[in-house]
């Protein structure tokens, strides 16, 4: 969120309001290093389970207990790059060859200053996706890129 001042007539208090970004990116940090940058990211968010258990006797209502965790996959698309890391790493991944990593995304503001960052423990990748193209259309090329992992926490 973007932080302005309102102020209002004379004499009057001064407020803060929180306006939404506008212009943000995302980069993806692996070991405090960025790696890429993104134009979208997906997925970032965690659901508990509920578990019903209905007590004999009760017919009022049904206990709700917490479950599991459950973290669905993390996407991210970016403009094509020239930098293969990224893709190094989904390839050894293809050959079973699954290496670990907590990494970091983290959203920047249009100033490039950070203003939220989320953890992604023992991810990934699981999918790449490459862009569609056509003669004659004169658009970016997209490349999807797609993390599996074990926990997500505000950085």
């Amino acid at each position: 969120m973007v932080k302005s001042t309102i102020i209002a007539g004379a004499g009057a208090a001064t407020g803060t309001r929180f306006d939404p970004l506008t212009s943000a990116r995302f980069c993806v940090e692996i070991g405090n290093i960025q790696q890429a940058g993104f134009t979208e990211a997906s997925g970032l968010e965690a659901e508990i389970e509920v578990m019903e258990y209905q007590e004999g006797g009760n017919n009022l209502f049904t206990h709700k207990l917490p479950g599991r965790v459950k973290f669905p996959k993390v996407t991210l698309k970016r403009g094509i790059t020239v930098s293969n890391d990224l893709w190094e790493w989904f390839e050894e991944v293809t050959y079973r060859k699954i290496k670990r990593k907590n990494i970091s995304i983290v959203l920047y503001d249009h100033k490039r200053i950070e203003v939220r960052r989320w953890n992604l423990t023992n991810a990934y990748p699981t999918k790449w996706s490459g862009s569609s193209h056509k003669a004659g259309e004169n658009t970016i090329s997209i490349e999807t890129l797609e993390f599996a992992h074990e926990g997500l926490s505000p950085g």
